[in-house]
């Protein structure tokens, strides 16, 4: 990997490029015309795999800054065209509405310092996938099957957190538009623990002490915890925000089971079910499903806004370093793309590091 961090190295000190960070866009600042045709090639033409990149960077990354929790992150590109690789009209359920774009999920180191990308997938949809015309064109492996954009977020997470000799670490996500039967189910048989956001229609089994016998057998999360606001109590979260302040919080955490049906896929076993708010009487309770029933709660309210320092990092780095600025059309090009995107996000994020005052840690984004 090293000659691949030494390249970006280069590239970084010039991502003051106008515009998007294309291979031409670069090109034109590093050599011109024989330049961009050797970086297209590198990119969407080589052969090298990305897997064996994407899995030292995460083992040079988790060893300088050993992770809390490796965190999942959807990415939409809108896209003005047709032509690149998984690009289509389609509802995007983070957005609330219909986009021309492609859909990719990332998978991030993260602590409340630093969090880094490891791992991506691309999520084509069935036009390409049924179109051998555009798959052909577009170089997508024979063995890509049809899966919905969440199964790709849970098999990138469990090769990520099982897979690739890391730090053992529960994975952090927003399950709310996933088959939670499924996810629970997936992260159980790697062994991986999880902490899931959920919506408020889950249905659950209270076996919280507190609560039995207050709630019928089997309710909706939204409602268990509704029953449950007077047990809700002010904690502090560690650190301070991007603002400076420290962040103050609502939260409960109650003992639950999944539903029968959640149970037939997933399996037996108690879970915890964790509410955030930022006022008693007001405002959305962020509810979350966790199989760290014995963990603390302070320490999963520190997990839990891990998903902000990935979001905070993402606009202030990836997305500047170009991370959706491939303009090419293979599906392995999109993948080299993305691995050197982030790595030259490490790159960035660690010589950020090495700036910083002893004892003078980046605010983190609770």
């Amino acid at each position: 990997m090293g000659f691949l961090v030494v390249e970006l190295g280069g590239e970084t000190a010039r991502l003051g490029a106008k515009g998007r960070r294309s291979i031409r866009n670069m090109a034109a600042l590093l050599g011109g015309s024989a330049t961009e045709q050797s970086r297209h090639h590198f990119v969407s033409d080589s052969t090298w795999d990305w897997v064996p990149v994407r899995r030292s960077l995460a083992q040079h990354i988790t060893r300088l800054h050993p992770p809390l929790a490796y965190v999942v992150r959807p990415m939409v590109i809108p896209k003005t065209g047709e032509n690149s690789v998984g690009v289509d009209r389609q509802f995007v359920s983070e957005l609330g509405q219909l986009v021309n774009a492609q859909q990719a999920v990332g998978v991030w180191s993260a602590n409340e310092r630093i969090s880094v990308p490891l791992n991506w997938r691309l999520h084509p949809s069935p036009s390409w996938l049924n179109d051998r015309v555009r798959r052909r064109q577009a170089s997508i492996p024979d063995d890509l099957g049809d899966r919905t954009l969440g199964d790709w977020a849970v098999e990138a997470a469990v090769e990520t957190a099982s897979h690739w000799g890391l730090p053992q670490r529960p994975v952090v996500l927003d399950a709310r538009h996933m088959d939670l039967a499924s996810t629970i189910a997936a992260f159980r048989a790697a062994g991986v623990p999880f902490l899931a956001r959920i919506n408020g229609a889950v249905q659950l089994t209270v076996t919280d002490p507190a609560l039995q016998g207050r709630t019928p057998e089997v309710q909706q999360a939204g409602q268990i915890m509704t029953a449950a606001r007077d047990r809700m109590r002010p904690a502090p979260l560690p650190g301070r925000d991007l603002v400076g302040e420290r962040p103050m919080r609502l939260t409960t955490k109650l003992r639950v089971r999944p539903s029968p049906a959640v149970r037939q896929l997933a399996g037996p076993g108690e879970l915890a079910l964790l509410g955030v708010a930022e006022n008693r009487r007001q405002g959305e309770v962020e509810l979350w499903l966790t199989d760290l029933t014995e963990t603390r709660l302070p320490t999963l309210m520190r997990l839990s806004r891990l998903v902000r320092r990935a979001d905070h990092d993402f606009r202030e780095t990836t997305d500047r370093l170009g991370i959706r600025d491939f303009t090419g059309r293979s599906y392995a090009g999109w993948h080299r793309h993305v691995t050197l995107a982030s790595a030259a996000h490490a790159v960035s994020g660690l010589e950020a590091e090495e700036r910083e005052p002893r004892g003078k840690g980046r605010r983190h984004g609770s």
